[in-house]
């Protein structure tokens, strides 16, 4: 769609900036979509434009994520419940296309099964940055040679990636503080941390962010003897719907801070849907502004050439973890199961678009 639109329609970028624009965001943590329609329209407008693009792309998706966690309580909860099946046939089939894509060789394939034992044994937010640099460290052991670049250093804009560390610091200073000293809504602090550290830490986009919310706001409370803040079956109702929603994965956000904050009144729940939002496509915004001009200087390091393929195969590893750590959330049924290996076959070996399979479950959820 972007080719078709920007390249052959409007002549906004050529074809090798968008191929470029499309790998370079592939790299960085954050949704890459709207990471790359960010760079197309810094491009054309600077900032400002930048600006209102990444607004105009979000907002749609944001908000219907919002309204589905305000109506859910008002729907039969039945008519979902093959969403949340369907939901896991599309990570596993996410995960499979990655494999694809990522998993060239034996290396690859032992850094996967790495990610995936301690992605199922152990827990908590740490791991996930813990797994990439060690995949980046053992992929250096490679003899791959890194391609000829002769394209000339860039200037580095510094203004975005201390703006980006100001506020990641402050989030966390302000979740704690709010939380030590007992305030109010201090779960909202809490909420703006967690989703900036999503959004700066999420390397895969939307299909790894799906398991490390449910790491953080289902299984790390009830890990601990809380209350978790969503049951699986309400976080994979909305990990399902998203992929009917125009936009990015990502918006499945809006859905979960409302969630998450649901409990404390409808005006907290708007907050959370807002804090979310923002909190998680901040970071995006920040870092590809950040990194774009040093991206050409970057490349001409071998070390960073090596490590990409091991960050790699660590996320694959991960994507698979949590698909097993879902399936187990559901009910063992003949139907979840069916719904699951359904909904993989036909993503893998039709064009069926994505919405089309979300309401046949639905539809399904109805009859049965």
């Amino acid at each position: 769609m972007m080719l078709k639109t920007f390249v052959l329609q409007r002549h906004d970028v050529t074809e090798e900036e968008l191929l470029e624009y499309n790998a370079f965001c592939q790299l960085l943590p954050g949704a890459s979509s709207t990471q790359t329609l960010t760079l197309i329209g810094y491009k054309r407008g600077g900032v400002p434009l930048a600006i209102l693009t990444l607004l105009i792309w979000i907002t749609p998706a944001c908000i219907l994520m919002g309204i589905l966690s305000f109506v859910l309580y008002y729907i039969n909860q039945d008519v979902f419940k093959f969403v949340q099946p369907m939901a896991v046939g599309f990570l596993a089939y996410a995960g499979f296309k990655a494999f694809q894509i990522s998993i060239k060789n034996t290396a690859t394939a032992c850094i996967m099964a790495g990610a995936i034992l301690a992605a199922v044994l152990f827990k908590g937010p740490v791991l996930f940055p813990v797994l990439i640099v060690l995949g980046g460290i053992v992929s250096n052991f490679s003899s791959r040679r890194i391609p000829d670049h002769k394209d000339a250093p860039k200037k580095i804009q510094w203004t975005n990636i201390w703006l980006f560390a100001v506020v990641f610091i402050l989030a966390g200073f302000f979740s704690e503080y709010a939380r030590v000293h007992g305030w109010r809504h201090r779960q909202a602090f809490s909420l703006f941390e967690n989703f900036y550290r999503f959004g700066s830490l999420v390397f895969g986009g939307g299909q790894v962010l799906i398991p490390m919310m449910f790491d953080q706001f289902v299984t790390r409370p009830m890990a601990h003897g809380a209350v978790p803040f969503m049951t699986p079956q309400e976080f994979l109702t909305g990990a399902g719907m998203v992929q009917a929603i125009p936009g990015p994965v990502f918006s499945v956000s809006s859905y979960v801070g409302g969630m998450v904050l649901r409990p404390s009144g409808y005006m907290m729940h708007v907050v959370g849907i807002i804090i979310a939002s923002i909190g998680i496509f901040l970071p995006s915004f920040l870092l590809v502004l950040f990194f774009f001009p040093i991206w050409h200087n970057l490349k001409k390091y071998v070390y960073i050439f090596r490590a990409l393929e091991g960050i790699h195969a660590v996320v694959v590893g991960i994507m698979w973890a949590y698909t097993i750590i879902l399936f187990n959330a559901i009910p063992f049924e003949w139907l979840n199961l069916l719904v699951m290996v359904s909904t993989f076959c036909i993503l893998q070996f039709t064009r069926v678009p994505p919405p089309i399979i979300v309401f046949g479950c639905i539809l399904l959820g109805w009859v049965f």
